[in-house]
């Protein structure tokens, strides 16, 4: 199922012209109460625009980023390489694999772009800046972020033809402190000091079939304090840790107890999304991108405002 955000639905409604935003809301009011509540405001959405001939979904084989969504497959997009991470190893069926993401944008947003096993080995030449063409991939939905994969018959190229603008990754996310946040945000970066560390928990994995783990972090600006959530691949970018290590861990807890001293009063850049966690009554930072923050650079920061 492709998973398009409500507002993004009532966007490309309004943008046809030929329903206004007051129009639209009382419609979608009325469509819920005539199937007796039985339908998302979503769905009620997608059957208007079905009325009016609106097309949600692009047509074009070849996509612009922001233009993709969790569950479209067989499509392709050109993006320029804002970052390559490390290649990781993993063992699965007793068979050990290899892993590797860049992220990739251009002036329409960013995406994380996931590579396995032999495909990683089409970018050992590959370097931040250049410009890449990927075909024939599909996009998937990871704990909340958009996230694509080459499939089988996946192609991936280096196109330096391609009008693509340079966009340094700092400028698709925005600085915000911590107190100024009030939940639904994305792309934003948040710069602050670790004040507290729990245990990852680990659970298993349906769709690819295998552990993985999440923990939580307290982050502290100066101006307010928000847990912050590691998911599996940006844990092991933080830590260092390969799979097996972090695995390692859940029967011995004990003997994470000197990583998450290591972790007090380190300085984290992090780049993600705002959640409100209704159960707890929070807010919750979920972590697309971390890395330890840059003296130098923060004080070049402060000077330039």
């Amino acid at each position: 199922m492709i998973k398009i955000p409500l507002p993004e639905i009532k966007d490309k409604i309004i943008g046809s012209g030929k329903i206004t935003p007051v129009e639209l809301e009382g419609r979608i009011k009325i469509k819920i109460n005539e199937l007796s509540g039985l339908i998302s405001e979503e769905g009620a959405a997608y059957i208007i625009a079905n009325e009016l001939g609106v097309s949600i979904l692009p047509q074009e084989e070849k996509l612009k980023i922001k233009e993709i969504y969790a569950g479209m497959k067989n499509i392709g997009t050109s993006g320029r390489v804002i970052r390559k991470f490390e290649v990781r190893e993993f063992t699965k069926d007793n068979k050990v694999g290899k892993v590797c993401s860049l992220i990739i944008g251009d002036e329409t947003g960013t995406v994380r772009l996931v590579l396995w096993n032999n495909q990683v080995d089409t970018i050992v030449d590959l370097n931040e800046g250049d410009v890449i063409t990927v075909k024939n991939i599909y996009a998937r939905d990871n704990n909340g972020n958009k996230e694509i994969h080459l499939g089988k018959e996946g192609e991936l190229a280096i196109t330096p033809g391609e009008n693509i603008p340079r966009i340094k990754e700092s400028n698709s996310f925005e600085r915000k402190p911590i107190n100024d946040l009030n939940g639904g945000e994305e792309s934003v970066e948040l710069m602050g000091t670790v004040v507290q560390v729990f245990d990852p928990r680990f659970f298993e994995d349906k769709q690819n079939k295998g552990q993985s783990y999440v923990m939580n972090l307290i982050l502290d600006d100066g101006t307010g304090t928000i847990r912050t959530v590691f998911w599996k691949n940006q844990i092991n970018h933080l830590l260092g840790k390969s799979d097996v290590d972090m695995i390692s861990y859940k029967d011995n807890l004990s003997s994470f107890e000197d990583v998450k001293t290591d972790l007090l009063g380190e300085q984290l850049k992090l780049k993600g999304r705002v959640k409100k966690n209704d159960m707890f009554n929070r807010l919750e930072f979920h972590v697309q991108i971390s890395e330890k923050a840059d003296p130098q650079e923060e004080i070049a920061r402060m000077e330039g405002k």
